[in-house]
This record gives C-alpha cells, structure tokens and sequence, in this order.
C-alpha cells in the first residue's frame, strides 16, 4: 500500500558541504546559529554517524548515562547523541553531522535514522559524496535540493 502524506511540506534541508573530518566543528557552528536564530537549545538535536561528539563522550563520563539521558528528556540544553543511539526518539532541530560511518553496511542505516529525526528542520552537515554513496541519488537529491 502506497503511502500518501497528507501534510504541508516542511522547512527544505539545510545542507552544508563539509569534510568528514570537519564535520562536527562545522554542526557545532551551526548549533550557534540556529541558536541566533531563535531556535532554543532544548529544541535542537546535534547527532553524528561517525566518532561520538565530543561533548556526548564528556557527559557521559561526568553524569553516566542515566544523567545523560536525563538532559535528553529534560530538554533544556542541545542533545548531542549517535543516530544508532537515537533510532525512535526526535527532536524539532537535529543538526546531522555526517563524520564517517563506523562500517559500510551500516552506512545507509545510520543516514536513515540521522535524516528521519527532525519534526521541522534538518541540517545535514557533511561530504556529498558520502553521502551520495550511503544513500544513493535519490537520498542526495533531497539533501542537496538538487534535480
């Protein structure tokens, strides 16, 4: 059965080409912005598909994962988290730093759950050919607003 959306186009992707290498200090940039922009810190979900932020590494060893989950549900201040940490939760921003992927077969997995977290705007952060390889033509049509 063919599914049919029924509601209003959201805001376009945001995307910003970046190396892998650079990736997470080029969302972390963004995450300022969208800050200036208005967008509450509670509202915004920085997440990678590579290497933990480092900010994620840092709370975690100060406040164990109980305590970092707590900030999750808190939403007081950004979330910064894994996608393959991430898979059913959402949040109104998710800033997806695209950094490498751990293995090749999980390539378009971790993509699909990065690109399926925002309720109303996605930033992708990351090489378009590295995308384009995860995800495939149609995936980077999309990001890149491309035709």
């Amino acid at each position: 059965m063919e599914q049919t959306p029924r509601s209003p186009a959201g805001a376009p992707v945001r995307y910003l080409a970046s190396s892998a290498e650079d990736a997470v200090a080029t969302a972390d940039d963004t995450v300022e912005k969208l800050m200036d922009e208005g967008w509450e810190p509670g509202q915004i979900a920085l997440l990678t598909t590579g290497d933990r932020h480092p900010e994620q590494r840092t709370q975690i060893e100060h406040e164990g994962y109980d305590g970092y989950w707590d900030g999750f549900f808190s939403a007081t201040d950004v979330f910064y988290g894994h996608v393959l940490g991430f898979k059913g939760l959402e949040r109104p921003v998710v800033v997806l730093a695209v950094n490498g992927f751990g293995a090749a077969e999980r390539a378009r997995q971790a993509l699909y759950v990065g690109l399926s977290r925002a309720r109303s705007l996605l930033v992708v952060v990351g090489d378009g050919g590295e995308i384009w390889d995860a995800g495939g033509p149609v995936v980077w049509e999309r990001i890149s607003g491309s035709r």
